[in-house]
């Protein structure tokens, strides 16, 4: 649970968010080329509320939106290239916006259900950093999921239940419902695989619920209709208020989320153009494929 006041830290203070997970961090400007002190405070912050809202960046660079993020891992380059920035590929445009009559970005204006990034990938990213650059008046608020305390927070004949059990992950499902279809070469990219219902991570050692209704389409090794009610029980458990914290966007502000301990989804909006920038941060090798263990100390 994360704490419930303000601290300051050297040149930064942190304020909580929510309860369980979440916090505002103030005294930090996003650049190309940051300090290394600052950004080892910013990567223990980030283990410790899993989000932090960095608020007032109007302006900032694609160029320092990179830099920033590198410092925390490697970046990918996400499998939709058509929605990329074209002087920085390592950015995804998420936007409704279009130039010369083509989308510049994905998922434009809908509902976008609860996911996590790439849980679709081997090795999926551990984190994102996501940048509100243009918005329209209402709507698209993004909500995201503390899924450790959801895990945490389960009967233990559940958790029991789940250990060691696999599920299918699905981006073509997703897009199904969500996006745009892939091409030929996107979709050999992104076959459907498995991955642990339960997920030690890979930094904290913290085990957190790994499925989500936008992507998590079977338990593996159990009868389709035990798994769809088992499915549904803890997609329902998950999105419980004492577990979510609701964000609503204002321009400049950028949210870095752990993607290892935390699902999202977004409201639609209508009316007004939307662009977010994102960037996709990758782990250590050594430490990139979800798995389970049952004792993570």
């Amino acid at each position: 649970m994360a704490d419930s006041t303000t601290m300051t830290l050297p040149e930064l203070t942190v304020t909580p968010l929510h309860p369980n997970f979440g916090a505002r961090v103030e005294g930090l400007e996003i650049t190309a080329s940051p300090d290394p002190e600052d950004i080892e405070q910013v990567r223990r912050l980030w283990h410790r509320y899993k989000l932090l809202l960095f608020r007032g960046q109007q302006g900032v660079s694609e160029a320092a939106l990179v830099g920033f993020s590198k410092s925390l891992g490697e970046l990918e380059i996400h499998v939709r290239e058509e929605f990329l920035s074209p002087h920085h590929p390592e950015l995804l445009y998420v936007s409704n916006m279009k130039r010369e009559g083509r989308a510049i970005g994905i998922l434009a204006d809908r509902e976008v259900g609860w996911h996590y990034d790439q849980i679709y990938l081997p090795k999926p990213a551990v984190g994102s950093l996501l940048c509100a650059v243009r918005l329209p008046e209402a709507g698209g608020d993004t909500c995201f999921a503390d899924m450790v305390s959801a895990y945490a927070a389960l009967p233990e004949a559940t958790r029991t239940r789940l250990a060691g059990k696999e599920a299918i992950q699905s981006y073509a499902a997703f897009n199904a419902m969500y996006s745009v279809p892939t091409s030929p070469e996107q979709a050999a990219r992104t076959p459907d695989l498995r991955q642990p219902v339960v997920r030690t991570h890979p930094y904290t050692g913290e085990q957190a619920l790994y499925l989500c209704p936008g992507m998590t389409t079977r338990i593996t090794g159990m009868p389709q209709q035990e798994s769809e009610a088992l499915l549904e029980e803890l997609f329902v458990w998950s999105a419980q208020d004492r577990f979510v914290y609701r964000h609503r966007w204002q321009e400049g502000d950028c949210v870095l989320w752990d993607n290892a301990a935390t699902m999202h989804r977004r409201d639609p909006f209508r009316g007004g153009e939307r662009l977010m920038k994102r960037t996709t941060i990758l782990p250590a090798a050594d430490r990139a494929r979800p798995c389970y263990r049952a004792d993570p100390a």
